[in-house]
């Protein structure tokens, strides 16, 4: 098995230079993202690291709590009528974008819909409504053809796309292409001009921002009470590079440090690590549907033989075994968990029968395209082991290491690899995103319509439909139980394990709530 080289803090001289802190910023805090922010716009990309950019900059009309109970955010509450199929949202007082403007039910009507056009649960909740409209500036009327009780979790989600507020003028933009302008209605502003593609990225507070006058900070609910004035994102590829620079007090808080250097950022009594997000990452690999030669279920089939979730998540996430789980199938778990279909992942797998089993499958040795980000360390890792064991079992692997703003572009592609396509990736999701089938975009067997590996698949989306029209446990478990055996039969993706991802801080940083990275309720003493 290909392994990830160990790096050392030898290379502390690495570090990026320091850089002086302005007068009067004490309560500035720089930061390192997981991966460089490409993309701006949370509609458009499916990019975690876009969607904690967003989540700074703009709002939601409702919020998960870190038991991902949905609750009001920027509506002050909601009235449902006749038998469900009315919901009548009021949004609170004081909403302002940053440009000035007040955030109106237009606005939000505008917004829902450009996030709909996108969103694989908007999918359904757009299918669900008759009419959506304004009646005033502070009210949004939603019309439903039949009930949809989810609503408020739906508009609240953690998970990709964001549901995210924009101005009407921004929000009737073309939804399959990035807006112009950042602007949002959330607790930071984003500066543009000081933006430096690939390397920096800056907030500031918004002066303008009303939190919430009731509930607590939980995740995303309650009260966003913004406590630094200024954030700088900066990209720092290398890891080594990133640990020296947390060592020196260079930066304040790194998203994702690799397993390699956790014990020694652990020495350091002025840093601290811990796992925010407790429910961890699905690990999962993606192939191209719609191209060979990952169109032959029967190959896609194949690969899950070959398939040891083990080794792809010691090489993400080190030997400790407390830091990974394997044996995970297409419902992570939670109260759907099931074993339908599991004897076709063992821990143990046989690579001989794989070969034979991809032999079998008719595959003619076409080119598998791979691509993989080697700015990504825990995607790279996924990466490396996949690839390995692809060229064990016989396939024709082109190996393509990618910047992860490049990469973050193809993967729209859907052309043949010999006119830019793909055929492989890695990538992950939260973990409580795929406990059930109803925001779990990958499962989801939409062809084109959906995201990137386009599979079709009427017995998936039949069953996910059912599941969605029950509201019984026992019901939607023998659902559940269903639509996994019939994914390991398609194979709409490789489930690769779950791993829980620390983060790094500085001991000055506090005031971090569970979930992935948000900036406010932070304090930098």
């Amino acid at each position: 098995m290909r392994r990830r080289k160990f790096l050392q803090l030898a290379g502390a001289g690495l570090a990026m230079p320091a850089v002086a802190r302005a007068a009067g910023k004490d309560r500035l805090l720089r930061f390192v993202p997981q991966a460089d922010l490409a993309l701006l716009d949370p509609i458009v990309t499916t990019a975690f690291v876009t969607r904690n950019h967003g989540f700074m900059v703009f709002d939601t009309l409702y919020g998960v709590d870190d038991a991902y109970v949905a609750h009001p955010q920027m509506v002050a509450g909601h009235v449902v009528e006749r038998d469900g199929l009315l919901w009548r949202l009021t949004l609170r007082d004081g909403l302002r974008f940053h440009d000035g403007q007040p955030v109106r039910g237009r606005d939000v009507v505008a917004s829902l819909k450009r996030w709909g056009a996108r969103d694989l649960y908007g999918f359904d909740l757009m299918a669900a409504i008759d009419e959506m409209t304004a009646p005033s500036d502070g009210e949004v009327w939603i019309r439903l053809k039949r009930p949809f009780p989810t609503l408020p979790d739906v508009l609240g989600k953690a998970n990709t796309n964001m549901p995210c507020i924009m101005p009407e003028r921004l929000a009737q933009l073309d939804p399959f292409k990035p807006v112009p302008e950042v602007i949002g209605s959330g607790p930071f502003r984003f500066l543009s001009a000081e933006r430096v593609p690939g390397a920096r990225n800056v907030y500031e507070r918004f002066d303008a921002y009303v939190p919430r006058e009731d509930g607590t900070p939980s995740f995303l609910s309650g009260p966003k009470i913004v406590h630094l004035d200024r954030v700088e994102w900066r990209t720092i590829p290398d890891a080594a590079t990133a640990a020296a620079a947390l060592q020196t007090g260079e930066i304040d808080w790194w998203e994702q440090p690799i397993p390699d250097l956790v014990a020694s950022l652990n020495r350091n009594r002025d840093l601290r690590t811990e796992v925010q997000d407790e429910a961890g990452f699905l690990g999962l690999m993606r192939v191209n549907h719609l191209q060979p030669p990952f169109n032959n279920p029967a190959l896609r089939r194949a690969l899950l033989m070959g398939l040891s979730q083990a080794d792809v998540m010691t090489a993400v996430a080190g030997d400790n075994p407390t830091m990974w789980r394997d044996g995970i199938g297409y419902m992570t778990p939670g109260p759907m968990t099931n074993d339908a279909g599991m004897e076709r992942l063992s821990r143990t797998p046989d690579l001989a029968k794989a070969k034979a089993a991809v032999q079998a499958s008719g595959y003619k040795g076409e080119r598998v395209v791979f691509m993989a980000p080697t700015d990504f360390a825990s995607i790279n890792a996924m990466s490396e082991v996949m690839a390995d064991m692809f060229q064990r079992i016989g396939l024709n692997v082109d190996f393509q290491a990618l910047d992860w703003g490049t990469m973050a572009q193809r993967w729209g592609s859907m052309q043949p690899v010999e006119a830019g396509g793909w055929s492989a990736m890695c990538t992950f999701t939260t973990a409580v995103s795929t406990i059930t089938p109803a925001d779990n975009k990958f499962i989801r067997g939409i062809g084109t319509k959906g995201i990137y590996g386009w599979p079709t698949s009427a017995a998936l989306e039949a069953m996910r439909d059912k599941y969605l029209e029950t509201s019984h446990p026992v019901a939607q478990l023998a659902i559940c139980r269903q639509l996994q055996e019939q994914a390991f039969a398609e194979v709409p993706y490789l489930p690769l394990g779950i791993f829980f991802q620390p983060t790094a801080r500085r001991n000055t940083v506090t005031g971090l709530l569970k979930g992935f990275p948000l900036f406010y309720n932070v304090r930098k003493a």
